[in-house]
């Protein structure tokens, strides 16, 4: 377990950064890539969203959602990077709806500072920006 420190900044520098940012949106698009067929269905995007559980709790106390409002929010972000409307997403649609979604993170940051308590083994695209950030000042020494 360890802490990173992040800002606007940190995450815009990761986004900007189109090798370290496509890579890592590459891996997470293929490890939710189910059936290994190039593209997310409904279902595959759905299983990734509940696996983060979003909408399970509210301030640590868990909530329940009825299942005909989850679907719909389901749907609603599927529709987000289904850009196409052909009722799949591929790699591209997927970059550019993370790229905006992490623009967005970053503009909510701005030039405040938020510490994180990560796992070692935790793969987010923020620990990875606050990673990319490391490793620049490393190599700047």
């Amino acid at each position: 377990m360890g802490v990173v420190i992040v800002d606007g900044s940190t995450v815009r520098a990761f986004v900007e950064d189109e090798s370290a940012f496509n890579k890592s949106v590459d891996e997470r698009f293929q490890a939710l890539d189910l059936n290994r067929d190039g593209v997310l269905s409904r279902s595959e995007l759905r299983k990734a969203f509940e696996s983060f559980r979003l909408v399970e709790a509210h301030f640590g106390t868990d909530v329940v959602t009825p299942p005909e409002q989850l679907t719909q929010l389901y749907d609603s972000i599927f529709e987000g990077f289904d850009c196409d409307r052909n009722g799949t997403i591929d790699l591209d649609e997927f970059r550019a709806e993370m790229k905006k979604i992490m623009f967005a993170i970053a503009d909510g940051l701005g030039s405040s500072p938020i510490q994180m308590v990560i796992e070692d083994d935790d793969d987010s695209f923020l620990k990875k920006a606050a990673d990319l950030e490391a490793s620049k000042i490393a190599q700047a020494s």
